[in-house]
């Protein structure tokens, strides 16, 4: 599923229209960037959890080489799946 996808499924869904859907789920996007870029978490509770996190320096490889090279440390996004999420995903619906 894309954005357009999504923004159609989210319109009918809450019986609005194509536009205010992609304002709506624009907006979001934008606070949940936003807010994880400043070090802050986003949760959603029962969806998950969006955060940086840190990613330490390590050692590795030079795939065409061989050669050890350093990789530094890094801030990543990351995202964990919240109980209800896991569980519709697994089957485990209530």
């Amino acid at each position: 599923m894309n954005k357009g996808e999504l923004v159609d499924k989210i319109a009918e869904k809450a019986s609005v229209t194509k536009k205010d859907a992609d304002i709506v789920l624009s907006a979001m996007l934008d606070v949940i960037l936003d807010t994880v870029a400043g070090g802050d978490k986003v949760t959603l509770v029962g969806f998950g959890t969006f955060e940086a996190r840190d990613r330490q320096a390590r050692e590795g490889r030079n795939p065409s080489t061989g050669e050890p090279i350093k990789i530094p440390a890094t801030k990543v996004p990351a995202f964990s799946a919240g109980k209800s999420f896991k569980d519709k995903v697994v089957g485990k619906e209530e």
